[in-house]
């Protein structure tokens, strides 16, 4: 199993369209609070549509709560537009945690101190563009572990 954890998302359509991405994929899905939005927005449903029923969701309060849980990944790695390290040259294993941080701002300082040697990026030819779009970032690098990992049937 793979873990796919939003650090405070704040778009509730981009968290839909992860939630039926994991659904898909059957990767479970971590929210650490705050959330941006109510589990309950029509925006989150229609995104995720009837997917969400067949979704592993697990809801933190915070990320020390995250990482207290039985079921914690056993490696993190932090998709940041901060890091030099692409994606693809890491050997993904099952149980890998892959966290990306919210729309606005990403994952705090303290975090990335915390992940220092485990941050990833997903490499962007223009440099005058900022990110991608979150869920299309956690699509790419969803699918690569897929790939590596022999998990498409």
């Amino acid at each position: 199993m793979i873990h796919v954890i939003l650090f405070r998302p704040e778009i509730p359509p981009n968290t839909g369209n992860i939630g039926r991405l994991c659904a898909c994929t059957q990767t479970t899905l971590h929210l650490i609070h705050p959330l941006g939005f109510s589990l309950e927005n029509k925006y989150l449903k229609r995104s995720g549509m009837d997917y969400w029923r067949f979704l592993d969701v697990h809801e933190h309060e915070t990320w020390d709560a995250f990482l207290a849980q039985s079921e914690c990944p056993r490696r993190l790695w932090l998709l940041t537009t901060h890091a030099d390290r692409p994606y693809w040259d890491v050997q993904f294993e099952e149980e890998d945690g892959i966290l990306f941080g919210n729309e606005s701002g990403g994952c705090p300082d303290w975090l990335h101190q915390q992940l220092w040697d485990r941050r990833l990026t997903i490499p962007m030819t223009h440099t005058a563009v900022r990110s991608l779009n979150l869920a299309s970032s956690v699509a790419i690098v969803r699918y690569e572990i897929l790939r590596q990992l022999q998990k498409v049937e």
